[in-house]
């Protein structure tokens, strides 16, 4: 289960009450940030611009690829470890906006993760230290620490258990 907080709005869908939920230069400047660094091929510049501007939690040596999108509107709410690769063109999302209300969900990368390309995150996320995510998978639910997950909607292939099982065989 995701652990979102949940706000119920009136009348229009909750998009149209999106800067009630949070400010339009806040927004404006996320953007300018995230656009930045997304083109940026420098490593360390791109988590300081997430670290300094967007108030992003980001660990020593974790890595965004090229056209990784985080949040613009909640990025504080994101949170990676240590030694982390974030694969190409990966959106990581801390909110959702539906029709009759918006989700707001803090999201937790471990270290030594694995994130591959085009992948999405949703908000109330937990991925464990040590966990492969594979390429194009939906993350919709927490992902166990040493876990190799992938799919839409994402499956567990292997658990961590099984990994070690796996690799003492070869």
């Amino acid at each position: 289960m995701r652990r979102t907080e949940r706000y119920p709005v009136e009348g229009a869908n909750s998009l149209w009450h999106i800067y009630k939920t949070v400010p339009f230069w806040k927004v404006s400047k996320n953007f300018l940030v995230i656009q930045t660094a997304r083109y940026t091929p420098f490593l360390p510049m791109k988590n300081w611009l997430y670290r300094q501007f967007l108030g992003m939690k980001i660990g020593k040596e974790t890595s965004f690829a090229l056209m990784v999108m985080p949040d613009v509107m909640f990025p504080e709410r994101i949170q990676v470890g240590d030694n982390t690769v974030i694969g190409y063109n990966t959106t990581i999302l801390a909110h959702e906006y539906l029709i009759e209300e918006y989700r707001l969900g803090d999201v937790s990368i471990g270290d030594r993760v694995m994130i591959g390309a085009n992948s999405t995150i949703l908000p109330g996320i937990k991925i464990g230290d040590g966990a492969i995510v594979s390429a194009a998978t939906l993350v919709h639910k927490d992902v166990p620490a040493g876990a190799f997950v992938g799919g839409n909607p994402m499956k567990i292939i292997y658990t961590a258990e099984e990994m070690a099982v796996r690799q003492a065989k070869s």
